[in-house]
């Protein structure tokens, strides 16, 4: 059966730190590009940061570099994202993604078809 289980959303003050994690099951997570994707209230899903299944490359989004950091675990079958130094603006709704396509000589951007998805994880930031 495949599953695709988010967890590590909450609430944190500024400044804080979170950890997401997605866990694969059914599936062979290290054969894919993956990908976090976040929306926040009344704005489009943007593209956070993403590695490419072909070279192992990675994406930051401008407003999360130096702050965020995507890896995987491939003995875990997992894909996390650490967010450090939180800001209000971080707050949305997070997206774990996996698919051969993503960021595979394309942009780190949410497309439709996009073959595993979460169900997404809350991320609050807040005093």
């Amino acid at each position: 059966q495949v599953q695709f289980v988010e967890s590590g959303g909450g609430l944190v003050q500024p400044g804080g730190s979170l950890r997401l994690s997605c866990a694969a099951s059914g599936f062979t997570l290290d054969d894919y590009g993956i990908g976090w994707f976040r929306q926040a209230l009344g704005k489009e899903r943007e593209g956070v940061a993403c590695i490419s299944g072909l070279d192992g490359s990675t994406y930051y989004a401008d407003s999360v570099k130096g702050r965020f950091a995507i890896d995987r675990d491939n003995a875990a079958n997992t894909m996390y994202l650490q967010m450090n130094s939180l800001k209000p603006e971080d707050a949305a709704n997070y997206y774990c993604a996996a698919d051969r396509g993503l960021y595979n000589h394309s942009p780190c951007q949410y497309y439709d078809g996009i073959e595993y998805v979460g169900k997404g994880a809350l991320v609050t930031v807040s005093s």
